[in-house]
């Protein structure tokens, strides 16, 4: 296992939606690292972020965000939370980044993680460090094994590893990162929409008697895409993931340990018990 780098004394939470980038600066804070957020507008919670050290930055503000970065003494940053992949239209331009208009122009025209890769060298020009989850927040990720008290039989096991074959096979051409496999067909794979449009459409296609698997059968698989900048976009579930799958009529999800983040554990658990499915972590 690699040793995690030392961070700086304040690290940097570029923070889109949801409860991670808190639940991040939460973890820094019990560590004695002083977490800065930098919330991206439309995205980040007003209500949450106002409890945490922050400046509100636009996306595309390249020079405004690591002029900010450079006053909050922030060497390091994380990137976390949703955020939808903007057009090249939509990013607010300052002259920071229209001196970085050929690298953004060029990261926007492949997949989602070539993307990002792009973006985190520009910061790397700047003198800032581009860090990931596993090195900030360890604890955050998925562990080995099971989490709720029903683990996977052994049509649920098969249902896993086809899955995992299928993902392997796609991870080349940077497309999504969850699939849902029930009886060994496989039913859909994730795109644009994500994994709630993912669930959601497997709902669609039981309530139209596509799929005439008895309910409770089946599995949601979530991996990280080989090659995948691990800074960046891991595969994440929480207590939405499972109200998706229970409407989906699937027995449980089946995640890689230590390549998947997970929002409110202890929610999200007790939801999957009360539920009967199973959440267990896959080896690598």
């Amino acid at each position: 296992m690699m040793t995690p780098p030392a961070l700086s004394s304040t690290v940097g939470i570029v923070a889109g939606s949801g409860v991670l980038p808190f639940s991040v600066a939460d973890l820094l804070r019990a560590r004695g690292v002083a977490p800065f957020l930098f919330a991206i507008r439309g995205f980040c919670d007003p209500v949450r972020v106002a409890q945490y050290p922050h400046h509100w930055v636009a996306l595309g503000q390249v020079g405004r965000l690591t002029r900010l970065m450079r006053t909050e003494g922030c060497r390091d940053i994380i990137f976390i939370g949703g955020l939808v992949r903007p057009a090249l239209s939509e990013i607010r331009l300052d002259w920071g980044t229209l001196r970085a208009i050929p690298a953004i122009a060029a990261a926007l025209r492949g997949g989602d993680d070539h993307l990002l890769t792009g973006v985190s060298r520009i910061f790397e020009r700047h003198g800032i460090r581009v860090v990931g989850i596993q090195d900030v927040a360890p604890e955050l990720l998925m562990p080995e094994g099971s989490l709720t008290r029903r683990t996977p039989d052994a049509e649920a096991v098969a249902d896993i590893a086809k899955a995992r074959e299928l993902m392997q096979a796609i991870s080349p051409f940077d497309v999504g990162q969850g699939v849902v496999v029930i009886n060994g067909h496989v039913v859909a794979v994730e795109d644009i929409e994500g994994t709630d449009g993912l669930l959601a459409r497997v709902t669609r296609l039981r309530a139209e008697k596509r799929i005439r698997a008895k309910p409770g059968s089946g599995v949601l698989v979530k991996m990280p895409k080989a090659q995948q900048d691990l800074r960046f976009d891991l595969p994440t579930l929480g207590p939405r993931t499972i109200e998706g799958v229970i409407a989906a009529g699937l027995a449980g999800i089946g995640i890689v340990a230590g390549r998947t983040l997970v929002a409110e554990a202890d929610v999200m658990t007790a939801k999957a018990d009360q539920a009967g499915l199973f959440v267990t972590g896959l080896p690598l």
